[in-house]
C-alpha cells in the first residue's frame, strides 16, 4: 500500500527505512522524500513508527542527562553582537 502518492513511497519502503534506524517521520523523509511535499502522509508514518525504542534516541539519553541542555558553541566565544547569556 502507498502511504506517501507524492513520491510513491509504499509502506514496505517505510518498514525497511525504520528498521535501518529512522525513527521520526524527518529521518524518514530525509532517506525517501516520504511526507516533504503535501505532508499528508506524515500522521500515517508517525503511526506506523509508533512508540517503540530507538536506538539513535536511546543513544542520545545515555550521552545527555535528562533536563540538561548542551550548548552545541560549548567553549567557544559568543558571536560578535550576540551577548552570553548569563
Amino acid at each position: 500500500m502507498y502511504v506517501c502518492s507524492c513520491f510513491g513511497v509504499t509502506e514496505q519502503q517505510v518498514r525497511k527505512h525504520a528498521e535501518a534506524g529512522a525513527c521520526t517521520p524527518r529521518q524518514i523523509a530525509s532517506a525517501c522524500k516520504a511526507g516533504t511535499d503535501c505532508g499528508g502522509c506524515v500522521r500515517t508514518i508517525q503511526a506506523m513508527l509508533g512508540r517503540g525504542t530507538c536506538p539513535r534516541r536511546e543513544l542520545l539519553d545515555q550521552k545527555q542527562p535528562a533536563g540538561t541542555v548542551e550548548r552545541i558553541d560549548a567553549g567557544t566565544a559568543p558571536a560578535a553582537g550576540f551577548p552570553e547569556a548569563a
